[in-house]
This record gives structure tokens, C-alpha cells and sequence, in this order.
């Protein structure tokens, strides 16, 4: 089981989601209604999917909540299949329903949230991709949702507005999923600023690449090279996700 890496208590942990969606919130807003047919970051998506994607996401992981708080096995989507198309539908949404989509699931995911007996936290729920965590995941699961997409809806919001206590968590999830899938490729990455500078393999002969906090989460998240450097040549990095 993938633990949480992150030494926040859940207080804190909950506090860092709802800044978060505080900050995606602000992204939106800044957006005019046609603004949101323009591209996002994400290939093929436009700003309309990442907001419908963010709005569906937290239906999708209230579920999960709702499952730790009854013992009643629900889970995030039917089939991806059904989450693709679920996105589709709603980047289709006028743009007055796609801000009240979004509106209604953050508040519905606080709901479960807020309902989740503190005992319940520790109950094992299963992701869309078959893992099996704990309820506190959740939390995880939504901070790194509403504070990338936020920089996806490529208005603004950059990495440098992430928290670094977030950004060391998505450093550290990027490379633990890179080697669970063994596609780490000996890479090393150097934080210049944080609390945690070194994230992957630690081989005296891996390949370093080094950066700020915020433009390797950037860089290893697969959006954007600005500001880092590699003790080879720089490359794209492995997928994550």
C-alpha cells in the first residue's frame, strides 16, 4: 500500500485541499465564460475538460469518502470509459452550469469530508486505479488535483503558487510512481529550495536534474522545462498518471 508521505496532520492536510480549491476557485473566476472555450495545458483539452474533470473528481472521491463512512463499497467511476465520457458531458455544459458544477461538487466533497467519523479515517477505500488506501488518501488524492489544474488552466496559476510542503508531496508521488513502474531511469532530482532536496534513485551514477521546488514539479509532471537542468541531457520526464 502506498503510504502518505506527507508529515501534515490531517488538520493541516485539510486545510492545504481547501486553499487549493480556494485557488482554483480564483483561477476560474478569472476566466470570462468564453474563455473557457480556449486550450488548457493537457493535449486535446480545453478549459471547459479540466473543469469539468476538477467538478467530476470530487463526485468521484466523495464516493470514496461516503464508502469509508458506510462500509458500503462505492466506487470512483463505473469503467474509464464512463470517466471520459462523464468529461466530455460536462465540457459540453454551458459555462454557467460548468461553474456551478464545479461549485457543487467542491461542496459536496467537503460534505463527506466533514461527515467522515474520525475513526472511518483509517478505513481502506479503492482508487480508480485499483489501489487500495486509506480514507485520509482522499485527501491527498484532491490537494494535487485542484492545485495542478489550476496552472492547467493556463491563465496564471503557476507551479511557483504551490504550497512547498504540496510540491514536495507531488515530487515524491511522481517518483514512487516512476519506480513502481520501474521507468525511474536512475534519475535523481535536486531541489534547490525546500525541506526535502532530493527526490528518486540516490545511485551515485544517476542522472541529476535540478531546479526549484516548483519548476521540477513542473518539469516531472510533464509541464514545462523552464528552469531546470540535467547533469546529461535534459528529456522529457517519464509519465506520471
Amino acid at each position: 500500500m502506498k503510504k502518505h508521505h506527507s508529515a501534515m496532520e490531517l488538520d493541516e492536510r485539510l486545510v492545504m485541499v481547501r486553499r487549493g480549491t480556494e485557488h482554483f476557485a480564483e483561477a476560474l473566476a478569472e476566466l470570462y465564460d468564453t474563455d473557457l472555450d480556449g486550450d488548457s495545458l493537457l493535449p486535446g483539452w480545453t478549459r471547459r475538460h479540466v473543469v469539468a474533470h476538477v467538478g467530476y473528481n470530487a463526485l468521484a472521491i466523495a464516493r470514496l469518502v461516503d464508502w469509508a463512512t458506510t462500509g458500503v463499497e462505492t466506487r470512483m467511476y463505473e469503467s474509464p470509459d464512463a470517466r471520459d465520457s462523464e468529461i466530455a458531458h460536462g465540457a459540453a455544459l454551458s459555462a454557467k452550469e460548468l461553474r456551478r458544477l464545479f461549485e457543487h461538487s467542491a461542496a459536496e466533497l467537503e460534505r463527506a469530508w466533514r461527515g467522515l467519523p474520525e475513526k472511518n479515517w483509517t478505513k481502506q477505500v479503492k482508487t480508480s486505479s485499483g489501489r487500495m488506501v486509506p480514507a485520509t488518501e482522499t485527501v491527498w488524492m484532491r490537494t494535487r488535483e485542484v492545485w495542478i489544474h489550476a496552472v492547467d488552466l493556463d491563465d496564471g496559476a503557476s507551479f511557483d503558487d504551490i504550497p512547498a510542503e504540496v510540491l514536495e508531496h507531488i515530487l515524491t508521488d511522481v517518483t514512487d510512481d516512476w519506480k513502481a513502474r520501474g521507468e525511474d531511469a536512475g534519475l535523481r532530482l535536486e531541489a534547490t529550495d525546500g525541506t526535502k532536496p532530493v527526490f528518486g534513485d540516490l545511485a551515485a551514477d544517476a542522472e541529476v536534474v535540478s531546479g526549484s521546488l516548483a519548476d521540477l514539479a513542473a518539469w516531472a509532471t510533464g509541464r514545462g522545462v523552464d528552469g531546470v537542468t540535467s547533469s546529461t541531457e535534459l528529456t522529457d520526464a517519464p509519465v506520471w498518471l
